[in-house]
């Protein structure tokens, strides 16, 4: 890793974009016969601000005793991105880190104006649309973003996220920071844990991502579609792996029980999701019943391998390859597709230490944390164990509620209590030697209070082979007194851990919009963006201003328009009440950050063009009228005056 020096980099006042607001808005004004007198500001004394009164109300940040340690100053860059689920939203939000800044929201299955996320036709492609080209859904949940991998560690190519709410799993290109693909699951209701593998389970010479597996939560009648509605024992659930280069559905494997949570060894060879309700109970009574759940096992390879021998099923209209991964279908080790390792009553959580020796399945509702070795697994499949349960070598109590863990490298976890409202760190061989009987085992080795009900926690760089082990960042559920009150929704909490040292310190606390779940933190050097596009990109990219006008088929109509700040290059277009008309536009700004807006009163249009991008929208002209077509991005001295007219004839 870089060290914090290359890592951070002051502000340029003289970036090209400032310089070329400076010299383009001057030769705008003197372009319209205006003169221009500048001259410098100094802040008089006199006029200076008072300093705000001290109150009790208003303590000192705790980072501010550390002397600014964790502060970034004004114009210098953070060290990681932490990129976040949105919740309910159906975005994924990117934070700067240290300072906990938000740099952007990704609109993802959810509508977005300012972007034109589900307005345009690029879009609504990537969405899916229903037959009058409307969205197929406009809401969505996220709740998990991992990254792909090389290598073991993340490479920057990819983002994934899963839309718990319709099933739909989601690629982000990490070099545009923009959604690219969405695939709807087949067969699943409440698709759950998402997690990318680490290399290919099958080709050890494909070191990299190829597969994104899904674990669905909710059990429901196969197919369904109306049938055994009455009869719960026909409920089943499914674990899903997506291709994760085309991002269509490779297979299905029918399992007992709802999936959680989902992670994935480094040698690709096994998929994992924590198992609930392995009763296939349909009320919380019959959820409850089991003494015991699992932390399920998938041998990837032999899945695929039944797959080829053609040992599957397809359910209703889908064509997805269904393998029967359920324990009466799995008597024997050696040929079984899953592994079920029983856990105490509701796992929440399974996550794989750096080291790929051994995976962390918190308790929930015990208060242990299962530890389940890898190699021992493989040999429960080889039959070398009689028991799968024998795969577990340590199970240490660590606190109430214990939900999800993360790794600093150095040999300790890190794991979220909801009840206790703690984060506790705990070593991992010690919590072995314990498991094995020594008394003398020291497995706790710090706990801190966290504000409130810990959900989701995760260290820097923590699921990748190369965890650097100094931050750990605990979102929370409840927020209560932590900042000012904004009515009944209040704020949720993500506070910021120093672990770097033997005692946790809690350095930073913010406030984040309803409902973040999951995170990753990742050191910037390996994001590597885009800072135009290319225009060669768009097939239908307007290459030369000359090229633009209105091209009339019948009742349908395309306007093409360039955009160079100031100005669009048609200044107004006509067309006729019924039409439908698509508006196609190029940005042939090549400044960075010199982005464009186009929006259409009356008519809901509204997005951003960015340099050397194109983007369309198709809506049918209904009412006649003037409309002002006008830049909604700030972009030039002359941004107000940025309009065009769309005249529609009656």
């Amino acid at each position: 890793m870089s060290n914090e020096k290359d890592l951070t980099v002051d502000a340029d006042p003289t970036n090209s974009r400032r310089k070329f607001l400076n010299t383009a808005a001057l030769a705008g004004l003197a372009g319209v016969g205006l003169s221009v007198g500048l001259s410098s500001c100094k802040q008089d004394s006199a006029h200076a601000p008072a300093a705000a009164a001290k109150t009790d109300a208003a303590p000192a940040p705790v980072a501010k005793a550390e002397g600014g340690k964790y502060e970034v100053p004004p114009g210098q860059l953070d060290t990681y991105y932490d990129f976040c689920s949105g919740g309910h939203s159906g975005e994924v939000r990117i934070y700067g880190l240290p300072s906990g800044r938000l740099l952007k929201r990704i609109p993802v299955f959810n509508m977005d104006a300012l972007v034109g996320w589900g307005v345009t036709n690029e879009s609504k492609a990537i969405l899916g649309t229903k037959p009058d080209g409307s969205p197929k859904y406009t809401t969505g949940d996220t709740h998990h973003v991992h990254q792909s991998y090389t290598d073991g560690t993340y490479d920057g190519r990819y983002a994934f996220v899963n839309d718990k709410l319709h099933s739909r799993i989601a690629r982000i290109r990490l070099d545009t920071m923009e959604c690219d693909k969405i695939t709807e699951l087949p067969n699943v209701q409440g698709y759950h844990g998402t997690f990318p593998d680490k290399r290919d389970p099958v080709d050890a010479a494909v070191n990299r991502t190829t597969r994104v597996f899904c674990g669905a939560e909710f059990s429901i009648p196969l197919p369904n579609e109306g049938r055994d509605m009455d009869k719960p024992d026909a409920y089943r659930s499914l674990f899903t792996c997506v291709d994760a280069d085309t991002m269509q559905v490779r297979w299905q494997v029918l399992i007992d029980g709802n999936c959680d949570l989902v992670a994935t060894s480094f040698d690709g060879k096994l998929a994992a999701t924590n198992q609930y309700n392995t009763e296939m109970g349909v009320h919380f009574g019959d959820m409850m019943a089991a003494e015991r759940d699992s932390c399920l096992f998938f041998n990837v390879a032999r899945i695929e391998q039944a797959v080829k021998d053609g040992k599957f099923k397809t359910i209703g209209s889908s064509k997805v390859p269904v393998v029967d991964g359920t324990k009466a279908a799995n008597p024997d080790a050696k040929t079984a597709l899953v592994c079920y390792v029983p856990l105490p009553k509701n796992p929440h959580g399974v996550n794989i230490s750096p080291d790929g020796k051994y995976y962390a399945c918190a308790g929930k509702l015990s208060p242990t944390c299962s530890v389940i070795q890898h190699d021992l697994v493989l040999k429960w499949f080889d039959g070398e164990l009689k028991d799968a349960r024998e795969a577990v070598v340590a199970e240490p109590e660590i606190g109430l509620g214990p939900l999800h863990t993360g790794f600093d490298g150095r040999g300790f976890a890190y794991t979220t209590l909801f009840l206790d409202s703690q984060i506790v760190k705990w070593n991992v061989e010690e919590a072995i030697k314990a498991f094995k009987g020594d008394k003398n085992a020291k497995v706790v080795a710090d706990r801190i209070d966290v504000h409130y009900q810990p959900g989701h926690g995760f260290t820097s760089m923590g699921e990748t082979k190369e965890p650097d082990g100094k931050f750990f960042i605990s979102d929370n559920k409840f927020s209560k007194d932590r900042f000012l009150p904004v009515g009944p929704l209040h704020p949720e909490t993500a506070q910021m851990i120093d672990i770097s040292g033997d005692k946790m310190k809690l350095v930073a606390d913010h406030a984040v919009y309803s409902e973040p779940h999951d995170s990753i933190i990742v050191r910037r050097d390996i994001i590597k963006t885009r800072q135009i596009y290319n225009l060669d990109d768009f097939p239908h990219a307007i290459k030369d201003a000359k090229d633009s006008g209105v091209f009339r088929e019948g009742k349908k109509v395309t306007v093409k328009i360039t955009s160079v700040a100031p100005a669009f290059s048609l200044p107004e277009f006509r067309v006729k009440k019924g039409d439908e008309v698509t508006i196609i536009i190029t940005n042939h700004d090549k400044v960075e950050d010199l982005t464009h807006g186009f929006a259409i009163p009356k008519y809901d249009v509204n997005f951003l063009i960015n340099p050397q991008q194109t983007q369309s929208v198709t809506f049918k002209a209904e009412k006649p009228g003037v409309y002002w077509c006008y830049c909604t991005n700030f972009c030039h001295a002359l941004h107000l005056e940025m309009r065009s007219r769309m005249i529609v004839e009656a």
